[in-house]
């Protein structure tokens, strides 16, 4: 029933930035915690940044600092804004929805 899309994925240069956006169908979306993934070639996925509820953050120690994690309730949607990209950060990108739901991905590649 729940379904979650991501966007804004795309190829730029070390040093640029991006924001991925997560639009979630389905009610109450302010109730649940909301995260993002990556999965890198060759690499298991791997925890990126989350946004409770309350509103309350967390970062993998690798994106601190460069990544930020928000949410719209009115938009239904969650994002991530990535600055000072790093080629080490080229992976596909997954919206998680409360645990259990997840997005199809988007990919990002950061390359010259």
């Amino acid at each position: 029933q729940v379904q979650l899309v991501e966007s804004g994925g795309g190829s730029v240069q070390p040093g640029g930035s991006l924001k991925l956006s997560c639009v979630a169908s389905g009610s109450a979306f302010s109730a649940y915690r909301m995260a993002w993934y990556r999965q890198a070639p060759g690499k298991e996925r791997e925890f990126v940044a989350d946004i409770s509820s309350a509103g309350r953050t967390n970062y993998a120690d690798s994106v601190k600092g460069r990544f930020t994690i928000s949410r719209d309730n009115i938009k239904n949607t969650a994002y991530l804004q990535m600055n000072s990209l790093k080629p080490e950060d080229t992976a596909v990108y997954y919206c998680n929805r409360n645990w259990n739901t997840w997005g199809q991905g988007t990919q990002v590649t950061v390359s010259s």
